[in-house]
C-alpha cells in the first residue's frame, strides 16, 4: 500500500531521493531506515498512530495500548465498519498498522520495512518479512486471520 505521507516525512527529514529505483533496493550503497535507528524510531511512531482504530476502539470501550491482549480484544469488537464501504479500508489499514506496531514493540528483532513504493511490512529477526496492512484490510472485511493469531505466528517465529 503506497503512504503518500511517507514521502513528506522523508523530504522534511532529508531523504528526498526518488523511490522504486535502484537505490531504493540497496544497490550503490543508500541507507534504509533500519540502518539509521533515529529514522527508524520516526517511522515506527509514524506508522503506529493508526488513529482512526484507536478513535474507533476507544468510543466502545476499548483503549489500545500495543499489547498482544488488546490485539484478542480487537478481535472481539463487532465489525461495524462492515456497513461503510468507505471507511472499511482504512480500519483494516489501520488495523494493520496497528498489529505490526505490537508485533515491532514486543517481538524481539522485529523491525519495520518500508518497500520501494512506500509499501510498510514487519521485517522478523529470522527475514520473514508479514504483510501487516494486508492482514489487517483481511481482518476488516472477513475477520480472518484474527490479528491474535497473526501475531501468534510472528511471536513463534
Amino acid at each position: 500500500m503506497n503512504i503518500p505521507f511517507l514521502d513528506n516525512w522523508r523530504r522534511r527529514h532529508g531523504d528526498d531521493r526518488p523511490r522504486g529505483g535502484p537505490t531504493a533496493h540497496g544497490a550503490g550503497g543508500s541507507r534504509g531506515a533500519e540502518d539509521d535507528p533515529e529514522r527508524a524510531a520516526a517511522i515506527a511512531e509514524l506508522l503506529s498512530e493508526c488513529e482512526l482504530l484507536r478513535v474507533r476502539a476507544e468510543r466502545l470501550g476499548l483503549t489500545l495500548d500495543d499489547t498482544p491482549a488488546s490485539l484478542a480484544a480487537l478481535d472481539q469488537l463487532p465489525p461495524r465498519w462492515r456497513d461503510d464501504p468507505e471507511e472499511l479500508p482504512w480500519v483494516g489499514n489501520d488495523a494493520g498498522l496497528y498489529l505490526g506496531t505490537v508485533i515491532v514493540r514486543t517481538v524481539p528483532g522485529a523491525r519495520w520495512r518500508i518497500w520501494p513504493g512506500g509499501h510498510p511490512v514487519v521485517r522478523l529477526a529470522s527475514g520473514r518479512e508479514i504483510g501487516v496492512v494486508e492482514a489487517g484490510l483481511d481482518w476488516a472485511s472477513h475477520g480472518a486471520p484474527q490479528l491474535s493469531q497473526v501475531y501468534a505466528e510472528a511471536a513463534e517465529a
